[in-house]
């Protein structure tokens, strides 16, 4: 099965235990005590999108991105309602491509959903798709299980393999862990592209 027809087969069954049915609060752990935030965000891999609605309602330019319809459209009633904007994506990540970099991306669950075999074509994507000195936003699943998603990002590999430090700047240490009511917890990191 290609992996369009996975999601699709997953949101169907609603197999979306990730999925907090909120906001997470590593959103707002970033970004509530800015002053302004980043002007253009990416959201790859959006699912639900709570996360785009917050920063569309606190004022950046967001695009997102899903590779299945049903999230993104439940998504574009929400945002109506709300009388909010956001450039919403129906596309494959492996294929899309912006016609400018961003400010910021906000990686939540896109690399934890991807198998291993993809991570380094993704990883190059968002590398490509970030102004240089741009941030990248981003919650490492950590995992106490084999089978996923999502699935467990080694953070040994995430510096050494798919975000090396000739291309970004990490911190000493994470920002924050968060607990998931899924059973494993999201250690956040800010990345800096180099230029």
């Amino acid at each position: 099965m290609d992996h369009e027809a996975y999601w699709k087969q997953r949101w169907a069954e609603r197999k979306t235990g990730w999925d907090r049915g909120a906001t997470s609060p590593a959103l707002e752990h970033w970004f509530a005590g800015m002053e302004q935030l980043p002007e253009r965000i990416l959201v790859p891999g959006c699912g639900s999108g709570y996360e785009v609605e917050w920063l569309a309602r606190h004022g950046a330019r967001v695009t997102a991105v899903d590779i299945v319809p049903e999230p993104l459209d439940s998504l574009r009633q929400r945002l109506k309602v709300q009388e909010l904007d956001a450039e919403l994506v129906l596309g494959d990540l492996f294929d899309w491509e912006p016609t400018t970099p961003f400010d910021a991306i906000y990686e939540q669950t896109c690399l934890c959903a991807i198998t291993k075999d993809q991570r380094q074509a993704y990883a190059e994507r968002l590398y490509r798709w970030l102004k240089p000195g741009g941030t990248l936003y981003a919650l490492f699943a950590q995992t106490p299980w084999r089978n996923g998603p999502p699935w467990h990002c080694d953070l040994t590999e995430m510096r050494e393999e798919l975000f090396t430090p000739d291309r970004w700047i990490w911190p000493d240490d994470a920002d924050f862990t968060l607990p998931h009511e899924a059973g494993f917890r999201e250690d956040g990191y800010r990345l800096i592209r180099r230029p």
